[in-house]
């Protein structure tokens, strides 16, 4: 299959270009699709001579270009309107019936310059599909949210992302400012069902079906939050579909200079004891290193439990049950690396049997608490440290 994408390096048009070459070198399966696809890509710097060429040979068109924030006015008609008449008129003249896609705006039933020439866009797209017998998609599309959106351009999300991540200030002038808002990996993917004949359809227009209402102060403070998420060792609930995706896009503008940061590492002899990840209902996630010879834990709990997972050097892992006396002995190593469930009511210990570090990653199902430790004291064996 031949496509034509308009738009090309524009934002709707790199997410959509970068998935149909994952498509197209087998990396990802499409129900509808294969991997036979030639994609001509055309942009505002391309040779407008291959115009032609492309509307000659191509079975879908995905036309993405637009104009969004010109230096005049008149150029909203030009460009949201003036291209998609010279694009349908090649296809016409080349006599290609092939589905044509326009990414359109809500704002098209707004009565501003944007809008309107957005709404005589897809009313040429419209006339010519029931004039010629070819399949037109008309989507008008929220507030488009995601990676390598430009900011300071015309996305309130994205601006917010570079300016946050970078420490720069952000303006609000009604925090109570209702958006509705798409994620581009949603786009994308309605977008291939549209390819494949599964478009979601209401009338003469389609949408993505995932659309997220929330207000323009709570994306900046879940930004903020996302900021300070380093400081705290929080992370999102990846439960909420759009958390998920606005932290996804954050983390798409960190600068190139900040995308590690540092950790509290708690050090004593021993070794030391680093926490990772803090939530409040998936637990705490840490990393424990052991000098050789060392012993750690000899503890139990009522009610919080863990997972041991040695990746490095050996070592053996301790059970006693309180008010027993059968020790159980597990040896574990970073060669074979595997779950050791650490079960309530059993007091336990991690030995370092090794001549190297012991490198333990562990999960809590609770964050320490210190006023409510569940932590309490007791040897598995006579003779073992704390």
């Amino acid at each position: 299959m031949r496509l034509l994408i308009t738009g090309a390096k524009g934002f709707v048009g790199k997410n959509l270009i970068a998935q149909l070459h994952n498509i197209k070198d087998g990396k990802v399966k499409k129900d509808g699709l294969t991997s036979e696809l030639t994609l001509y890509e055309y942009d505002m710097d391309t040779n407008p001579e291959l115009l032609d060429l492309y509307t000659k040979d191509c079975d879908f068109v995905f036309h993405l270009a637009g104009v969004n924030r010109p230096k005049d006015e008149n150029e909203f008609m030009e460009g949201n309107f003036g291209f998609t008449s010279v694009l349908l008129q090649s296809l016409k003249k080349n006599g290609n019936k092939a589905p044509v896609l326009i990414t359109s705006s809500i704002q098209a039933a707004l009565d501003n310059p944007y809008g309107r020439s957005k709404k005589a866009g897809e009313d040429l797209l419209l006339d010519y599909g029931r004039g010629n017998g070819v399949k037109t998609l008309v989507y008008r599309l929220p507030n488009v949210f995601g990676k390598w959106c430009r900011p300071n351009y015309n996305s309130a999300v994205a601006t917010f992302c570079h300016n946050i991540a970078n420490g720069l200030s952000i303006q609000i002038n009604d925090p109570n400012t209702d958006m509705k808002l798409v994620y581009i990996d949603d786009v994308v993917e309605e977008f291939l069902c549209a390819l494949s004949g599964q478009e979601n359809r209401e009338g003469d227009f389609c949408s993505v079906p995932v659309v997220h209402a929330v207000k323009l102060g709570e994306i900046a403070d879940l930004l903020y939050s996302f900021r300070e998420s380093r400081k705290t060792l929080s992370v999102p609930k990846l439960d909420n579909p759009f958390e998920k995706a606005l932290y996804s896009t954050y983390l798409s503008y960190l600068p190139k200079d900040q995308f590690s940061y540092p950790l509290k590492m708690n050090i004593d002899e021993r070794g030391s004891f680093t926490e990772i990840i803090r939530t409040p209902d998936r637990g705490q996630f840490s990393v424990n290193i052991s000098k050789p010879g060392i012993t750690k834990g000899n503890h139990w709990h009522h009610t919080k439990n863990e997972k041991f997972v040695v990746v490095s050097g050996k070592g053996l892992i301790r059970f006693r049950k309180i008010g027993g006396d059968e020790v159980i002995d597990y040896h574990v190593s970073g060669e074979n690396i595997e779950v050791v469930d650490i079960p309530t009511g059993y007091t336990h210990s991690i030995v370092n049997e090794g001549e190297t570090d012991l490198v333990t990653f562990m999960w809590c199902n609770e964050c320490f608490d210190p006023d409510r430790p569940d932590t309490y004291f007791e040897e598995v064996s006579r003779g073992e440290g704390i």
